[in-house]
């Protein structure tokens, strides 16, 4: 992901999958993809308790196995999960086959409807068995947090820049962008209350999840 906001021509690849929510509610819908890890998923609970706000989790299945512990946190805690493959595998890269069986090995610990395909890419063959199996979710935000180019401040402007009524707003779970959240998440979170946004997550009803095949 090199854009903070996606462009049309990309959104026309995926028509089925969701990129905004009503833009018509001032709302956003936070969601951080990667995790569950030791090193970041417990501040990112603990800071999200504090301004009593509720997040989505696109979590790596392998990571959910080696940390139930986390997963099992960020389920007390009244956070939404979302799958994000088992290995964190992009699907350009690798053969269909291959993508499908990583997605539901994930599923086995995971248990959602969401999917969220690592770095937003997948093979049209992909995105046409995924989405009859889970409510696909990409983004209207991504911050950028992982980037080694940007800072914590540049991290916090691109969310002042770029959030908007119905955005869903990516952050990541992940050693490379914990430094910049324990600055930039806090920040962030005070500048959308302070612009009246509500924050929410997806509906449980958005569609049923079944097997693939």
């Amino acid at each position: 992901m090199i854009i903070e906001q996606p462009s049309k021509w990309l959104r026309w690849l995926y028509p089925s999958a969701i990129w905004r929510m009503n833009p018509d509610e001032k709302a956003v819908y936070l969601t951080f993809d990667d995790g569950p890890i030791p090193e970041s998923t417990p501040w990112i609970v603990e800071t999200l308790d504090r301004y009593g706000v509720k997040a989505t989790f696109f979590m790596v299945g392998d990571n959910v196995r080696k940390y139930p512990e986390l997963y099992q946190l960020l389920k007390d805690h009244g956070h939404r999960l979302g799958n994000h493959t088992h290995n964190h595998i992009g699907g350009i890269t690798v053969p269909s086959s291959r993508y499908l069986r990583n997605a539901n090995e994930a599923d086995k610990y995971i248990h959602s409807n969401l999917f969220r395909p690592p770095r937003g890419w997948m093979r049209n063959q992909q995105y046409i068995r995924i989405r009859r199996h889970y409510t696909i979710i990409m983004w209207d935000l991504v911050t950028r947090d992982y980037s080694t180019h940007l800072s914590a401040d540049d991290v916090f402007e691109n969310v002042k820049r770029f959030a908007r009524n119905g955005s869903i707003i990516t952050f990541h779970d992940s050693l490379r962008s914990i430094d910049k959240l324990r600055t930039a998440l806090p920040r962030c979170i005070e500048w959308l209350q302070e612009q009246g946004y509500e924050f929410k997550v997806f509906d449980e009803k958005l569609q049923h999840s079944r097997k693939m095949k």
